[in-house]
């Protein structure tokens, strides 16, 4: 006769990491931006990229935000945003993370010596505040979202090489990669099989941040000009204009600035939780 085994208890800890409260309130927040970009691509009040109604019409049924200082609808504007800022967030970490991890890991995997003579490099490109990026890209490149989402990716790559090279040191000494390397495993097989596997985590939660980085910076960048060009939906853009009539309709500050914040505040959560989640000794830390 079979016999079953006995359910083991839930490990407690292993209960608080599958519903961290963090990762699910930031997990809410930005799906709720991802769905208003969702709708907007099949449906928006009026059209984002045309005026559509008098200057400055305060909130009512027709318009349910008013319209900007131009005509434009704001609900349509915010709508039809929040494409724009996950599309920025989506390319600028793509293009960060390829070019920062694999060369993080291989800083790791040379050793710590001709590691850090290669993150002088590393340093270089750091060295570039994003906006000189921006102005640089935009210049040979033309301004659009997605020169901007590029010279944001570029310098963030820093940021995840550092990361990468410091977890592929960590792991270098184990077992695993001692073993792969007395089997002649090649380099780029071990990077692939037992490196990056092990540090996903950290590049996960990375991620995560550097996302909310993004989205903030495009938004610095389309105030100044230097973004998503109009007529284009922009948060970063709507704040701007609607800061030359702050005093007498601040409300229209106030919505591009609640999306932002709202956005930021939804991966800076999602990244804490997912830091929690992925290595419960690092919990409470900042």
């Amino acid at each position: 006769m079979a016999t079953t085994q006995p359910k083991l208890a839930e490990n407690p800890a292993d209960y608080h990491r599958r519903f961290n409260a963090s990762m699910v309130a930031g997990g809410i927040m930005l799906a709720l931006v991802v769905l208003m970009a969702l709708v907007s691509v099949l449906w928006t009040p009026y059209d984002p990229t045309k005026v559509v109604a008098a200057k400055l019409l305060a909130p009512s049924a027709q318009h349910w935000l008013g319209t900007d200082r131009l005509g434009y609808d704001v609900t349509s504007v915010i709508m039809s945003g929040a494409q724009t800022t996950l599309e920025v967030g989506l390319i600028a970490v793509a293009v960060a993370a390829l070019i920062g991890v694999p060369y993080g890991i291989a800083c790791g995997m040379v050793g710590s010596n001709a590691g850090r003579w290669l993150m002088r490099w590393n340093d270089v490109v750091q060295a570039f505040p994003p906006l000189l990026l921006a102005i640089i890209f935009t210049a040979v490149l033309g301004q659009s979202t997605v020169t901007a989402a590029l010279a944001l990716g570029i310098g963030a790559s820093p940021a995840f090489a550092r990361v990468a090279r410091s977890a592929t040191l960590q792991i270098m000494g184990r077992e695993f990669i001692l073993g792969a390397r007395a089997a002649d495993r090649g380099v780029l097989f071990i990077a692939w099989k037992h490196v990056l596997p092990n540090i996903r985590g950290l590049i996960i939660i990375q991620l995560s941040v550097n996302f909310a980085v993004a989205v903030l910076a495009e938004a610095g960048l389309s105030y100044l000009g230097l973004g998503t060009p109009a007529p284009e939906p922009s948060w970063g853009r709507l704040l701007k204009d609607s800061s030359a009539v702050i005093y007498s309709n601040w409300f229209l500050v106030l919505v591009p600035g609640i999306a932002i914040a709202w956005t930021v505040l939804a991966f800076n959560l999602l990244g804490d939780g997912l830091r929690d989640f992925l290595d419960p000794r690092l919990e409470g830390q900042s």
